[in-house]
Formats: structure tokens, sequence, C-alpha cells
């Protein structure tokens, strides 16, 4: 559950249900979906950031495909909208492995609060999915992802062990990542089925 004994920043925090904006204003978390994509070899999806151009930032580029919820959408939807905004896999490809229990936030740290969703929301609050790849590696499209629908969110891609992931991604998301790999651990070994 949530603490409000000082802010989330560096350190991930789970919550039963959604975030709810209009009742914390200055002080909201944008409500997000993450999604950890297996393929057969139980690695993991990651595409890097496009337009990270310092050398430092670029070795914390890498994450998994993550997004908005939009108005009147279940978490699971939205994450199927984002893995096809953002890879080119359409939900016919996926089989559902899992999903975490609550909700991981995070905090911006502050430098980027008022770059972030125009200073609206003070990190995030994201609700994990872990997918099965049940589809060729050449469906993955990220120059045109949503058969070119969509503008571009990665400029590489990559699988991984998802053990490694919290090390490549920014470190203020770290944590979330963390618990994200202690909760999809077991999903490593799923196969499709014959």
């Amino acid at each position: 559950m949530r603490s409000d004994h000082g802010p989330a920043y560096g350190r991930e925090v789970m919550s039963v249900s959604p975030p709810e904006p209009q009742d914390r204003h200055d002080t909201a978390y944008r409500p997000c979906v993450g999604i950890a994509l297996f393929n057969r070899n139980g690695l993991v999806f990651l595409g890097r950031r496009r337009g990270i151009g310092d050398p430092v930032a670029q070795s914390h580029a890498w994450q998994m495909p993550q997004g908005g919820i939009d108005e009147g959408e279940a978490a699971e939807d939205a994450a199927l909208r984002e893995l096809y905004e953002e890879t080119n896999v359409s939900p016919g490809s996926v089989t559902l492995l899992g999903q975490t229990e609550g909700w991981l936030t995070y905090d911006l740290p502050p430098e980027l609060l008022k770059q972030s969703w125009k200073g609206r929301y003070r990190g995030q609050a994201q609700k994990w999915f872990a997918f099965g790849f049940t589809g060729p590696d050449d469906e993955i499209d990220i120059d045109h992802p949503a058969g070119g629908a969509h503008k571009p969110e990665f400029d590489a891609w990559r699988w991984e062990r998802l053990a490694a992931t919290a090390g490549l991604i920014i470190p203020f998301k770290r944590s979330v990542y963390e618990t994200v790999v202690a909760a999809f651990t077991r999903h490593e070994a799923w196969r499709v089925d014959a």
C-alpha cells in the first residue's frame, strides 16, 4: 500500500487500486501500463528510446513497452494497444501470462517535473502485464509500429534476460523494474502450446 510518509522517488510503491488523479490534483500519478513481452526462449523485448543524445543517458535508454491508459479503457486493453503501437505486435500474437497484483508507482526527479506531461503529474502508476509472444520475430517493426499509424518510439530493439532489465532502465524507474523482475521471473519458462 502507498504510504504518505514522503515521496516515492527511487522506490516502488504498490497499491491495489488504480490511481485517482482527480483526488490528488498537484500530486497525481499518470495511469499507465507496462508490458513484459517474453519470447519462446524466455527473454523479454527491450526497445531503445529514440532521441537520447547524452551518452550516459543512452546506457539507460532501454526499456520494455509502456504507455498511458486512455479514459474508460481497461488496463489489459491499454497494454495490448500500447504493445501494438510501439512494436507492431498484434493482440493475436500474444498470450497473457500474468499481471502485477497492484499498481507500481515512481516519481519523476524534480528537474523533469515541469517538462513531462506539462507538469500535470508527479510520476506514473503502472499496472504491468506479462505476455508470451507467439508470432515470428519479423512481426516486430519498431520503424512502422501499428502498421505505420504511429510515430516510432524506439530506434533499436533486442531480446534480453528479464533480470538484466533493471540495470538498463533510467535510474528513477529502477525499483519498478526490480519489482517486475521479481513478479515475472516465473514466466521465463513459458512455452507455446503445440
